[in-house]
């Protein structure tokens, strides 16, 4: 499984068949009425920021999406009996919001309601046709407004089939999306062959209104003032009551965005990351303290920082093992802050890195209305509160229960691509290699700090582990990037969303 852009998985040609629910299942999700159950506060912002997007005529980018091959002849009633049992299981793909702007109503589907009928779309033929029909399925269907907030489908061929599945962020994450796939693949397998009417009964699972619910049980208890939100509020009074933010200049105003640019680079192949790994836990950390380490360095190396200041984003589920394979949104953020002063070499910072990443498991406890509370209470302006900060994630591929099954070795993971001010950094590691990716301002002058900014870090990483250790450099004079008017996109104002964390 890796994390790519949407453009770039081309599967081989063949009929593109879509999933939809049954009429009767669409008038009965229409008619389900709003009910009491929990939502979470990034879902909430999540509708409300989407329902504002709809309202400007913007394009729907605001969905996750993942894809695999499967090999073997399509079964496509299995596969509509796989859906069924995966929907039924999950709550959060049962449920549809609506909106007036300010408050968010929740609608959950009943089980007994959820049938899928198929239907052929033709035939597909070029990479360039297979990634606009993704994009525009994608782009009416995985929008959480109905039933459902997702878009399923198959390109079947002989001999095989890709299948892909699109959701809504309200509904989902890049976790949700690197389980979803494994598990239909999963319950595909089991029906294959099989005369099942009705549909194999769904095993509940805990859905994401049980985390919401405890996610408002700490958002209370946190009101009432922690140690945790105490260590959050002197966090952002150290860093200027601001959000972390790219560490180089990329050329746009406050508030404004750019079309994005996908970028993707290695940064170690399987030796690599043993060496690496092996030079971190000589220094007494761990290949997740040594890419703080690094980050940290390459901030000063380039920009003279002596503080690395970052966000990053942790899966809840390792915190709540009850929901390990539930489907949703669960997701948190904690800061890391790395002192670099009086540090000659990347050994010297290992302590620190490795004190920063404990931190930020313990914050990442606290809810994000909470955390942007303490931000308020702190002083900061309401502009500095809804900027979306620029974020760190590190994902270990191997981690997952599918690794090793040959669908998942050979799935991608990918995101809607709007417009966006930051290039938040996304880390991910599978048997083969270490690898980063970015969404990043497609103007001359961002493109070339990015690509200077994450060359550097890959630098680094790379010294690390063919030396074992790195020393330290002092930043370089500042280069003057030539740019045009002509090279730079007609800048936007920036979608306000709490706590985005993609765009």
């Amino acid at each position: 499984m890796e994390i790519t852009a949407m453009g770039w998985w081309h599967p081989p040609s063949g009929t593109a068949l879509r999933w939809r629910p049954t009429r009767h299942c669409a008038q009965a999700a229409a008619a389900t009425p709003a009910g009491p159950g929990a939502t979470t506060f990034l879902a909430e912002n999540h509708v409300r920021s989407a329902h504002l997007a709809r309202s400007r005529g913007d394009a729907h980018r605001a969905y996750l999406g993942s894809g695999t091959e499967v090999d073997g002849e399509l079964d496509a009633a299995a596969m509509t009996r796989a859906l069924h049992t995966f929907v039924s299981r999950h709550p959060i793909l049962r449920t549809w919001f609506d909106t007036d702007g300010s408050t968010v109503r929740t609608h959950v589907v009943a089980p007994e309601d959820i049938a899928f009928v198929v239907e052929d779309l033709g035939h597909i033929e070029s990479g360039e046709q297979f990634s606009d029909h993704l994009r525009q399925r994608f782009e009416s269907e995985a929008v959480s407004d109905s039933f459902p907030g997702f878009a399923f489908g198959v390109i079947s061929r002989p001999g095989g089939f890709a299948i892909f599945l699109g959701c809504d962020h309200a509904l989902s994450d890049g976790a949700s999306q690197a389980l979803a796939l494994s598990e239909i693949i999963e319950l595909y397998a089991a029906s294959v062959g099989v005369d099942a009417e009705p549909c194999p009964a769904a095993p509940a699972v805990d859905g994401h209104g049980d985390y919401a619910v405890i996610e408002h049980e700490l958002a209370a208890q946190c009101a009432a003032g922690t140690d945790e939100t105490t260590e959050w509020r002197e966090t952002f009074i150290r860093n200027g009551l601001r959000m972390p933010g790219f560490p180089l200049d990329l050329g746009l105003a406050p508030g404004e965005t750019a079309p994005v640019r996908p970028l993707e680079m290695t940064m170690l192949d399987r030796d690599g990351i043993a060496a690496f790994d092996s030079a971190c836990r000589s220094a007494g950390g761990s290949v997740v303290s040594g890419i703080y380490a690094a980050l940290a360095i390459t901030g000063r190396e380039l920009a003279g920082l002596t503080t690395y200041y970052g966000m990053t984003v942790l899966n809840t589920r390792a915190m709540l093992p009850r929901f390990a394979t539930s489907q949703g949104w669960f997701c948190s953020f904690a800061p890391v802050e790395i002192d670099t002063t009086g540090a000659t070499r990347f050994s010297d910072l290992m302590a620190a890195s490795r004190a920063a990443q404990q931190r930020a498991k313990r914050l990442a406890m606290v809810p994000v209305q909470s955390v942007l509370a303490e931000m308020i209470s702190a002083g900061a302006s309401m502009d500095a509160v809804v900027s979306a900060p620029n974020l760190l994630s590190y994902i270990d591929f191997r981690k997952f229960p599918a690794d090793g099954t040959p669908a998942y070795d050979r799935g991608v993971i990918f995101t809607g691509e709007g417009r966006t001010a930051n290039a938040s950094t996304w880390i991910n590691r599978d048997h083969d290699r270490l690898y980063l990716g970015s969404q990043t301002p497609d103007t001359r002058f961002a493109q070339a700090q990015v690509n200077r900014y994450y060359a550097h870090l890959c630098a680094v990483v790379a010294a690390v582990a063919a030396d074992g250790d790195h020393v330290i450099t002092s930043p370089p004079a500042p280069a003057r990037i030539p740019i045009h008017d002509h090279d730079l996109p007609t800048a936007v104002s920036q979608e306000r969303a709490l706590a985005r964390h993609h765009h």
